[in-house]
């Protein structure tokens, strides 16, 4: 009987077994690095070097898409020649890599010089000769995020379709890997703005009066609703003595913690101006004194409106500076329009500019509201303001009431108005009603 020749796949069989567990035992090695969340350039470092090896290559590359300049920057390069092409970009459409990003599509070549799409021109600037290439893309979400690509399978062989394969099982860990990078310091950045925001809203609310202290002659009721966005309302109410108190409604241009510090710093400089004049406030030299620190202590972009009234309770008497703030309204008896506080100057922190005052006598009944721009900007879902006219109209029909049912009657108001619309704004009124 004729003997029957070995099988030549039995020969071969434990080779391809061992170079399939040696590629599987790579590829688990990348999973781990991806798993471990490395930073992302130890991360790629780690995986070219494993891909190198993984598809026994010469070289190997991996390429960040820049969506600002649209082309692709090399952000590893493995190889003799690594350092020096890593000095290169690659416009899309440019070669086999900008092929591929451009297409979104793996390639695999045997000869890349009968390639027309081969750019040749990297291999005379790096004296290379590049043989055989298996490119793919990096995409999540169909996204463009990159090109990995392994050059010059050693030994002069050819890169088969199974390793394009795995390659692009590769590239998919990278891309998730870049992915879950961006998203995470998406993450960091928002719970850092949510720090800031929480800063800006303590400081925010250490400079308003945690009681509203009782001032003789008058009802005060006080509201401010910070928006989502902390901005730089203000109010307060200082009692100076028993015949004379203070009081202030500021907006501060901006948000976030910068409007919080002007806060502060305009409540700390009131304070200071108050404890070193004592009983004997004038009021003009308090609004210079303030519009001077916020002109030495803010840039030139950042500046406050507000409003200050000195209020003599015995002799009914309110004096008053408007520094460029929304004028308040005085609702007096027997008046059927209301009196606009205008009287003052420019607003504070721009220019060391001399400021004006007004005395009015007001009598009992008389109501007057303070209020910064969220209440007659608060905006609906068609972007329309709520406007004077309508805060003039909730006043008016009103001033019968409390200081505290005119404020709930106009926070009604401007709530009907915005029907749930997102506040664009902080809302700051306080009402002040003579007994």
């Amino acid at each position: 009987m004729k003997q029957l020749e070995k099988s030549p796949s039995k020969e071969i069989t434990p080779i391809i077994l061992n170079q399939e567990a040696r590629r599987y035992e790579l590829l688990m090695e990348i999973n781990h690095n991806i798993s471990q969340k490395k930073p992302l350039p130890i991360l790629f470092n780690e995986i070219m070097d494993l891909s190198k090896n993984l598809m026994d290559a010469e070289a190997s590359s991996l390429l960040i898409y820049d969506k600002s300049e649209n082309a692709l920057q090399f952000r590893v390069a493995k190889g003799n020649k690594g350092e020096m092409i890593k000095q290169f970009s690659v416009n899309l459409g440019q070669g086999i890599a900008g092929w591929v990003a451009e297409n979104k599509e793996s390639l695999l070549i045997e000869d890349c010089y009968e390639d027309s799409r081969f750019d040749s021109s990297y291999d005379k600037k790096t004296n290379f000769r590049t043989r055989s290439m298996v490119c793919v893309p990096l995409l999540r979400n169909h996204e463009l995020l990159g090109v990995l690509q392994v050059i010059n399978k050693r030994n002069n062989g050819i890169f088969s379709r199974d390793e394009q394969a795995l390659l692009e099982l590769m590239a998919t860990q990278c891309a998730i890997a870049i992915d879950n990078e961006r998203l995470t310091k998406m993450e960091i950045e928002k719970e850092i703005l949510e720090q800031e925001l929480n800063t800006a809203r303590e400081i925010q609310q250490k400079a308003l009066p945690d009681v509203i202290p009782e001032i003789e002659g008058v009802e005060i009721s006080a509201l401010l609703i910070p928006a989502k966005q902390v901005g730089g309302d203000y109010y307060h109410i200082y009692k100076i003595d028993n015949k004379h108190s203070l009081w202030v409604v500021s907006d501060v241009s901006g948000k976030g913690v910068p409007a919080a510090l002007i806060v502060s710093t305009l409540h700390a400089s009131i304070q200071t101006f108050l404890s070193i004049s004592g009983k004997e406030l004038d009021l003009l030299d308090l609004v210079t004194a303030v519009n001077q620190v916020l002109i030495d202590n803010t840039t030139s972009d950042k500046y406050a409106t507000a409003w200050f009234g000195l209020f003599h309770c015995h002799e009914k008497k309110l004096e008053y500076v408007n520094a460029g703030h929304n004028s308040p309204l005085l609702y007096q008896s027997q008046k059927k329009n209301p009196k606009t506080m205008e009287t003052g100057g420019l607003f504070l922190g721009a220019y060391p500019l001399p400021y004006e005052k007004e005395s009015i006598d007001i009598k009992k009944g008389d109501v007057l509201v303070v209020f910064t721009d969220g209440v007659t900007e608060a905006w609906n879902d068609k972007e329309e303001d709520y406007d004077d006219w309508r805060l003039q109209r909730a006043i008016s029909n009103n001033t019968e009431k409390s200081a505290a049912d005119i404020l709930n009657a106009i926070e009604n108001d401007v709530a009907m108005h915005v029907d749930g619309a997102p506040p664009s704004d902080d809302f700051t009124c306080v009402v002040f009603k003579v007994k």
